[in-house]
């Protein structure tokens, strides 16, 4: 029988482990999100806390089942590396792309379809799908692709990609290095992986899709950007370069193939160590395999994460120079500058409790408050750095920034509200005029012919509940809320 789960306050709670041997599992979220966590995501929870070298794991408010570990959770590691708490689409993220277009030059709709046209002619959507796809998107020969993914968005690779060499100051990270903390070491495993590995004959094919969104619940929204009225929002807004009352663009995406092809050989290479050695899996799940640091395993999965994530970084960079680029030939004059780019699929080295250790974020995303010492020397030192909280687009999303609370969680937020339905059940229980009638009642208007009823709204816990429950557990306050006025969607199978 699993444990229950001990309010602490308001929005907090432990789960213990182990009858309360060791450190017990962080929950945040209110009595109404708590009761969001079925029996699956506790048991991924705990498992995840029982396994080797494993020091602290954090449950968001937005966390459900995922793939070893649950989606929504955070968990922390000084001696082991796992594949599962990143997941298979390797840095996963969202970034926020701000317009100088006031929000009443989009009140028109047919400046809106304009838009959307213009975007899809450059930013293809759906599993698989890639530059030949959208007409005007942007060539990306095995050359320059074997730069990216080696250098990440160094100022050559942004040049040829057309990208604003400036963005790359407001990436969480902008450049991944190998386990040894160099590009050779990521060179040298790529060439093992063009020789005999996963991408052979598959990396021109690959190499297509940088510049596009995948399917499920990754999108392209048009937002209509509401600064708060507190002298604090309006001061993070103005370092965030925010602007009240005007259109940005937020995008959800990551790695796409290349990042699954990597994850999914990483996974099958260690689940066949594990059989080869016979060592026990963390509550028999086979997803929840690992690999001591130092170890040739270890090595191998940092340099294949490394790879994926400068892809993934590669991917939003473009995406957001084509949005701009569309929006200028729609709106002639039109400029814009990146606010954040920030990873929710991702481990990272960082320091917890005064030990340096790989701070695994699964459907988790960094929140790092004013005067953190990782933020020394940026922009964000005295304010802390944007939180990109994707919602939904009834319910809207948005912009926070991490307050000193946020230590109780390892630094980290929950990445959007969380699945309240299953895909398959979405799809079986939900209503599709009644969907698409919300859409267009609420003057959102979407590319799909018809909106994914497993991308619904109501497939999504209550946002609110889950910013209600993020702010009473003091990790973040809220800087802006951003209002969607068109979504770019796909009907394909999630990558993540």
């Amino acid at each position: 029988m699993l444990p229950t789960i001990i309010p602490t306050g308001e929005a907090t709670g432990i789960l213990p482990v182990q009858d309360g041997a060791i450190r017990p599992i962080t929950v945040i979220g209110t009595a109404a999100i708590r009761d969001t966590f079925d029996e699956s995501c506790l048991r991924q929870a705990i498992n995840s806390r029982n396994a080797p070298g494993v020091t602290q794991l954090v449950l968001n408010p937005d966390a459900h089942c995922g793939y070893g570990a649950p989606v929504g959770c955070v968990l922390v590691s000084p001696t082991h590396i796992y594949p599962g708490p990143v997941g298979v689409d390797i840095k996963c993220s969202m970034s926020l792309l701000q317009l100088d277009v006031p929000a009443e030059a989009i009140q028109d709709r047919k400046v809106r379809r304009a838009l959307i046209q213009a975007i899809c002619e450059r930013t293809p959507t759906g599993a698989g799908r890639g530059q030949q796809c959208a007409p005007k998107s942007r060539y990306v020969d095995e050359s320059l692709g074997r730069q990216l993914l080696v250098e990440g968005a160094s100022a050559s690779v942004c040049d040829q990609l057309g990208i604003p060499p400036e963005w790359t100051q407001y990436c969480e990270d902008a450049v991944h290095v190998g386990h040894d903390d160099t590009q050779d070491a990521l060179a040298a495993r790529l060439d093992l992986h063009l020789q005999q590995g996963i991408f052979r004959h598959r990396f021109p094919g690959k190499m297509k899709q940088l510049g596009s969104y995948g399917g499920g619940n990754h999108f392209g929204e048009c937002e209509e950007v509401r600064v708060g009225t507190t002298p604090r929002a309006r001061r993070a807004a103005e370092v965030f370069g925010l602007r009240d009352g005007h259109v940005a663009f937020l995008s959800h995406c990551g790695s796409r193939g290349i990042g699954h092809n990597l994850a999914d050989g990483q996974f099958k290479s260690l689940q066949a160590q594990f059989a080869r050695w016979g060592i026990p899996l963390p509550g028999g799940d086979r997803e929840l395999v690992y690999a001591p640091l130092g170890t040739a395993e270890a090595n191998a999965y940092l340099d294949d994460m490394a790879l994926g994530a400068n892809f993934a970084t590669l991917n939003h960079l473009l995406i957001n120079a084509l949005v701009l680029e569309a929006f200028q030939q729609v709106l002639p004059g039109t400029r814009g500058q990146l606010v954040y780019f920030i990873s929710h699929n991702i481990a990272r080295r960082e320091v917890v409790d005064n030990q340096l250790a790989w701070v695994h974020r699964k459907g988790a995303t960094r929140a790092f408050p004013a005067g953190h010492h990782a933020l020394r020397g940026t922009i964000y030192h005295d304010t802390g750095h944007p939180i990109l909280l994707p919602g939904n687009p009834q319910a809207g999303s948005c912009v926070m920034v991490a307050d000193d609370g946020a230590q109780q969680s390892c630094y980290s937020v929950n990445h959007g509200a969380g699945r309240a339905l299953g895909r398959r059940r979405a799809i079986r229980e939900l209503d599709q005029q009644t969907i698409d009638r919300s859409f267009d009642e609420l003057d959102i208007l979407s590319n799909c012919r018809q909106y994914p009823r497993d991308e619904a709204p109501a497939a999504y816990k209550d946002f609110n509940e889950v910013l209600r429950s993020v702010q009473a557990a003091g990790l973040a306050t809220e800087v802006a809320r951003l209002k969607a006025r068109f979504v770019i969607k796909d009907g394909d199978a999630a990558d993540d």
